[in-house]
């Protein structure tokens, strides 16, 4: 029996052992959180990534590795790989984990992606204005997510105030592009070079986090669709990647600029647990495993909701027909992600019909934790 130890524990190693036990496999988590969401489902090593002496003990216990959390260390993955087979490569996490270098790699291969500049002094900011406009993105290079590490410089008053926020980190100064909306492919490559791509996926983003997913993309054209694939193909095979790929774009008048990857199990593709044959987290799987990948056909017309921050009324959710709980076991605080609902029907009416009845539940509930604006937007276009 396989055992495959994950590093991270978060709720994506809980869905990837939901996944997994069904096919016989067996898990071990590495987290330095205490009682993270997957350590309810399996023995959770509790160490920081970096410590060494706790890997080797934990590659000890399992026959590969694969993470949920792509800021894990570059160098912990590779002293795992010289014990063990670990996927997707080290590589991808390199390429993934530094804004410049990730969109460095995509101009190598031909993706296109916004204009951006690196910046490492107040007087390279000021340049960076100068040659791709404004407004503009002033990032941290590294580890930012859901909107963390990231500063909009609306005009020239606000680059000194931008960089005093995020001085002293690794930056990228990014053009802001006009797009028609974002949008990400989740794609899936075996060790045997087998890949199957999920049809394209709307995203729907507040402050930054990720609130409203809708599967297959409304008016989903197929030149479109067959562009990201192009494009994941040539990542997966430039890294010799093995699992499951997410790759977020904006989609303009002129095409896809890719804005950045995720060599794990992502957010956007939560959907296909009840939504497609085979759930990402199963492919991700079957991938790491050499099992043969599984279908991606949607059964339907598909949403995720995140839910964020408080815990909503369960029972209120649950009594509209077709809709699907994950809730992560975490304690509620401001902006984290708890939860999410799923939904499948059988046309893009009835999911619009069901997306409100929710968005009425999450308004009605007396402690909604900031849902009410976003809520109202995106689901009932207020």
């Amino acid at each position: 029996m396989t055992t495959i130890g994950v590093l991270g524990a978060g709720q994506l190693g809980w869905m990837l052992a939901l996944a997994g036990y069904p096919l016989g496999f067996r898990f071990h988590f590495l987290d330095p959180v205490p009682g993270s969401p997957a350590s309810c489902l399996a023995p959770q090593k509790v160490a920081d990534y970096a410590d060494q002496a706790a890997l080797a003990y934990f590659a000890r216990g399992v026959d590969l590795v694969t993470y949920e959390f792509e800021n894990v260390p570059v160098e912990s993955a590779r002293f795992l790989e010289r014990r063990l087979p670990v996927y997707p490569p080290p590589l991808a996490l390199e390429k993934a984990q530094d804004r410049l270098i990730e969109k460095d790699f995509f101009r190598s291969l031909g993706i296109p992606t916004v204009a951006y500049r690196a910046v490492q002094s107040l007087e390279d900011l000021r340049v960076g204005v100068e040659e791709i406009g404004l407004p503009a993105l002033l990032k941290t290079r590294r580890m930012g997510y859901d909107g963390k590490g990231q500063v909009m410089i609306a005009d020239e008053a606000m680059i000194d105030s931008a960089w005093e926020t995020l001085k002293g980190a690794p930056l990228i100064l990014e053009a802001f592009t006009k797009f028609r909306r974002e949008l990400s492919v989740l794609a899936v490559r075996s060790a045997s070079g087998q890949c199957v791509f999920y049809p394209l996926v709307e995203n729907h983003h507040r402050e930054g986090i990720l609130r409203l997913s809708l599967a297959p993309v409304p008016d989903l054209e197929v030149k479109l669709q067959n562009t990201a694939e192009m494009y994941a193909a040539r990542v997966m095979e430039a890294l010799d990647y093995v699992g499951v790929l997410a790759i977020e774009f904006f989609q303009t008048d002129e095409g896809l600029l890719a804005n950045e990857m995720a060599p794990r199990v992502h957010n956007s593709g939560h959907w296909t647990i009840e939504g497609a044959v085979t759930s990402q987290f199963e492919n991700h799987l079957r991938a790491i495993t050499g099992y043969p990948l599984g279908a991606v056909a949607v059964n339907g017309w598909c949403a995720m909701i995140n839910l964020i921050g408080s815990v909503p009324e369960f029972p209120d959710l649950l009594s509209i027909p077709g809709v699907h709980l994950h809730w992560y076991h975490k304690t509620a605080r401001p902006n984290r992600k708890l939860g999410h609902l799923t939904m499948v029907v059988s046309d893009p009416e009835a999911l619009n019909a069901m997306l409100r009845q929710v968005g009425e539940k999450l308004l009605l509930h007396p402690n909604n934790g900031g849902w009410g604006a976003w809520v109202k937007e995106l689901l009932f276009h207020e």
